[in-house]
């Protein structure tokens, strides 16, 4: 039986499934022990777990692997593939959303999908009006992208700590405020950025290559 455990770098993680209120389930790296993995398999088990050098971030909806080189590829692969066959309703939708710049956003939608490396323009979904359908958009790229999708809170971009959000393809801020002018400057410049210093908690700044795309909701048009 193929045990659920791998080795990158210097540190064992297990492949756990987590479970989703949607009923669906999330799978994950979670730190384990060597320790834990002699006591429920035995001292000799940790020679057969596969090892890798460590991690990296390569983005693909249409050719994903999942090792590169020694690598560990942590851009996660999404379950949909595209078929042929009518999408009237999404056409719809994206109408509804885009309005007269439709093809645009099509535009947007398309490289996001076939190129996620590729530099985009910041998305800004505003409107004076309430239930226009931007968080059901946000929702909608969710479904599609899954974990490479992340919500922010301005709190979030003020955070010295961002491993958390900076390797995600789409960084969504729903009814965002910008009411500082250094926050909205910080997404403007990640928005061109190739690559960004990441942090977390209880470990050195990194820097790594960038490739988020930043979408920010608004009732304020202003």
């Amino acid at each position: 039986m193929e045990l659920p455990y791998i080795r990158v770098g210097t540190t064992y993680y297990k492949k756990v499934k987590v479970p989703l209120i949607s009923g669906d389930k999330l799978e994950k790296l979670i730190y384990w022990s060597s320790e834990c993995i002699r006591q429920d398999h035995g001292k000799d088990v940790l020679a057969s777990i596969p090892k890798y050098d460590g991690f990296c971030h390569m983005p693909s909806h249409t050719d994903y692997k999942e090792v590169i080189g020694n690598f560990l590829n942590k851009y996660e692969p999404i379950p949909h593939r595209a078929q042929p066959g009518s999408c009237v309703k999404t056409i719809e939708f994206l109408k509804h959303i885009f309005e007269g710049q439709l093809e645009l956003g099509l535009d947007y939608l398309t490289l996001l999908y076939k190129k996620p490396i590729q530099i985009l323009p910041v998305l800004c979904l505003v409107s004076k009006e309430r239930e226009t359908g931007k968080t059901t958009f946000l929702n909608w790229l969710k479904a599609i992208y899954q974990n490479n999708m992340t919500y922010n809170k301005n709190e979030d971009f003020r955070s010295q700590f961002n491993s958390d959000w900076a390797s995600k393809l789409i960084i969504a801020v729903d009814e965002v405020l910008l009411d500082k002018v250094e926050d909205s400057e910080r997404i403007k410049n990640l928005s061109t950025a190739s690559t960004f210093k990441t942090e977390a908690k209880g470990k050195d700044r990194i820097e790594t290559e960038f490739f988020g795309k930043f979408i920010l909701c608004s009732n304020n048009e202003d």
